[in-house]
């Protein structure tokens, strides 16, 4: 038990922390763009410590740091873990008048901190992945002008990390490709693993795809790329994992999905994208799909072997005659 309060749990606690784990960027080498943005924090506040802060499950950790030696510090002792849970900016004016914080180390010791303010950084879908602070060794109140320009630096971290974010997605469809799903796959599996939960795995190719590029164009053909994914991903939940392997083919990690229940979301994407309209209506040709899935096993050794499960399933469909799904599972 630690000697002061504990810190508030968001309601959304394990979406928020897979969405940290799919920027990337926990655990990385120093960045000069994170690095200016804190010096400048600094300079702008008068501040002697300014951080970015992402809070993982048990620590706070700084992708970028400027007046603070330490690269991270238990999520207990950590101002952020309150801030993540605010809507807005936390400013804390003197920590030794906060009961939150008047017994925390953090205080009483090195850095001793008095003043804490921090903006959180808010994804696109509403996780807070940690924060943009400013710390004083002294207390204080920023006025009106420094809290926006903080707010205006948040933006920065924010913007930088989704344009960082978009570089590991496919450029036509925004889905992850064939590198990062196989990386972000494999954190799945072994947290499935570690907490004996289900997992799925729903391989599909688009049939005949090429028809639509050399008859239509490849614009036509990145149109109806948009249109599919855009059908999948109404029926996904923000934990799934949706990626772009190849040209037409595809992949969907079904998290905490049963294989009953995986079964009947692959059938029900099957059809949505057989009803899909396109420049195809008037020809001889519409898209379908073929699939193959399967479910975690206890044999399975990495992510790898769900993977190559879910080919082998693909391969099945794809022999049995197109525009169906099949499943493998291991005996």
């Amino acid at each position: 038990m630690t000697p002061y309060p504990d810190y508030p749990i968001p309601a959304n606690e394990e979406q928020r922390l897979r969405a940290l784990r799919r920027f990337a960027v926990l655990d990385t080498p120093e960045d000069p763009h994170f690095a200016r943005i804190v010096e400048l924090a600094s300079a702008v506040l008068g501040v002697p410590i300014a951080l970015v802060s992402l809070v993982d499950r048990d620590r706070q950790w700084f992708l970028a740091r400027h007046g603070l030696q330490a690269q991270q510090t238990p999520r207990a002792m950590a101002f952020c873990a309150h801030a993540i849970a605010e809507q807005a900016l936390m400013e804390v004016p003197d920590a030794l008048d906060d009961a939150r914080f008047n017994t925390n180390p953090l205080v009483l010791d090195e850095p001793k901190i008095r003043f804490y303010a921090g903006v959180p950084l808010r994804t696109e879908d509403g996780y807070n992945l940690g924060t943009l602070c400013a710390i004083d060794r002294k207390p204080r109140v920023l006025d009106p002008h420094q809290r926006a320009m903080l707010q205006l630096m948040a933006d920065l971290v924010m913007r930088e990390l989704e344009l960082r974010q978009r570089s590991m997605q496919c450029p036509v469809t925004g889905l992850y490709n064939r590198s990062v799903f196989f990386r972000f796959g494999e954190q799945e599996f072994e947290q499935a693993r570690d907490e004996c939960t289900p997992l799925a795995l729903f391989n599909f190719d688009i049939d005949d795809f090429r028809q639509i590029n050399m008859r239509w164009g490849h614009q036509a053909g990145d149109q109806v790329l948009l249109d599919l994914c855009a059908v999948v991903q109404k029926q996904l939940g923000h934990e799934d994992l949706f990626g772009r392997i190849g040209d037409e083919e595809f992949s969907v990690l079904l998290v905490n999905a049963s294989m009953t229940r995986a079964m009947a979301l692959a059938e029900s994407i099957r059809q949505a994208i057989a009803a899909m309209r396109g420049v195809f209506d008037q020809s001889d040709y519409h898209p379908n799909i073929s699939g193959g899935i399967t479910a975690l096993a206890d044999t399975d050794q990495s992510f790898a072997d769900l993977f190559y499960r879910a080919d082998q399933a693909l391969y099945l469909a794809k022999g049995n005659g197109r525009n169906q799904v099949a499943s493998l599972l291991v005996d």
